[in-house]
């Protein structure tokens, strides 16, 4: 199948609603069937969830917040597998169906518009879904992430359902951005707080995965808290994302802009997301191979939509990324110009660093060109065209660099 040209597509606009009520319900558990994943790193989580199921009681609704990477979707999956498995004669494998996602009485919702949810998202499976009693288990649970990424419309839909579930329904919504849900969202649902990795615990992470001790520092530190990003920095095609913003990076400081070293950055991003693009179509390929035929073009249609948007997702997300780790280059560039070199986050970079800040010894400019990368990573919300923005971020860049490296 042919790949579509990847083009921007708008995202959800997303607005305030007025106040709701905090709903106290609360389900009753037999005390012996729950157990989750480790929570001592995170204590507000622990003290939340496990008195709240120890105790046999849980909330209807939950709002699990937290930086990306804390641990916060384990331990949804935990959570919602525990509660389906309670009571099940066979809570081993309850619980193993749903963390595969093939549990009948487990719904797992992932936004599939390009930058938000949207009402065919929640209408269906989860809205009319809480309406269906359990086909084998005592609950149904459903997880919804990236709640931050509802409008109005989508939350509307959604607080019935949070407000006055039936009693065998829990929802567990997640998120990375606690700021930016709806305060009418929030008030419906019961706060539990991850905490964001430390750099050693990260640093332990990357080394058993693979990484050298000297990879595994810098990408734990150039990660800012992110545990997802720290791991895909230091595997996968991380490394070369790395590449591409640094080389972008230091062409800007040596003002070498006629070889275009943003396209390092931008054939990183058109990999990643066209690599997802064939996967969910190959998804949807085998999934309506088992669809009555009058149901195959439908759903054909659909899964091809839903696909686009995930790959502009993913567009979206490995450009920010290698903004943010050219940006990262120009403030460590400012700590050895400071006298500070140790505070640089591409810790495994010293000599390339103190190359670069001899060029551009002028701790304001490179702070200046922190904001201007900044203000490019913000512009992408709008749907600019990513390889013009590039350029344009390039030039302005140089431009504030050039007085100081020619001086």
């Amino acid at each position: 199948m042919r790949r579509p040209a990847i083009v921007p597509e708008p995202t959800g606009v997303t607005g305030l609603a007025g106040p709701g009520r905090l709903s106290r319900s609360v389900r009753r558990l037999p005390s012996r069937a729950v157990s989750l994943p480790s929570l001592e790193q995170h204590p507000h989580a622990q003290a939340v969830l496990g008195p709240a199921l120890t105790g046999g009681r849980a909330s209807h609704a939950y709002l699990f917040h937290g930086p990306p990477g804390a641990g916060k979707r384990d331990a949804a999956l935990g959570l919602a597998a525990a509660l389906i498995a309670d009571g099940s004669p066979d809570a081993a494998g309850a619980a193993r169906r749903v963390r595969e996602g093939v549990h009948p009485d487990f719904t797992h919702v992932r936004p599939s518009g390009a930058g938000a949810m949207i009402k065919e998202d929640i209408e269906e499976p989860v809205v009319m879904g809480a309406t269906r009693t359990p086909f084998e288990a005592r609950r149904r649970v459903f997880l919804l992430e990236q709640a931050d990424t509802m409008n109005d419309t989508v939350a509307n839909r959604l607080l019935k359902t949070l407000e006055e579930p039936p009693d065998y329904v829990h929802l567990i919504l997640v998120t990375d951005r606690f700021g930016d849900v709806l305060p009418t969202i929030v008030s419906r649902c019961q706060p539990v707080r991850f905490e964001a990795p430390t750099p050693q615990q990260l640093r332990d992470v990357l080394g058993r995965a693979g990484a050298s001790p000297e990879v595994a520092d810098a990408c734990a530190r150039l990660g800012l808290g992110d545990a997802e990003r720290a791991r895909r920095l230091a595997l996968g095609d991380g490394p070369a994302l790395r590449h591409g913003a640094e080389r972008l990076a230091r062409a800007i400081v040596r003002g070498e802009l006629v070889d275009r070293p943003w396209e390092g950055v931008l054939k990183v991003m058109g990999d990643r997301a066209h690599a997802e693009y064939d996967a969910r179509i190959a998804a949807t390929e085998e999934a309506v191979a088992l669809l009555p035929k009058k149901e195959q073009k439908r759903a054909q249609k659909e899964g091809e939509t839903a696909a686009k948007r995930m790959m502009r997702r993913t567009m979206n997300e490995a450009l920010d990324h290698g903004l943010q780790l050219t940006g990262l280059w120009f403030r460590d560039l400012a700590c050895v110009v400071d006298g500070v070199p140790e505070l640089a986050h591409n810790a495994d970079r010293r000599a390339e660093l103190t190359a670069d800040a001899e060029l551009v010894p002028d701790a304001r400019a490179l702070r200046d060109a922190v904001a201007l990368v900044d203000e490019t990573r913000a512009r992408f919300q709008l749907n600019v065209t990513e390889e013009l923005a590039l350029e344009a971020l390039a030039s302005r860049v140089e431009r504030r660099l050039a007085a100081v490296r020619d001086a």
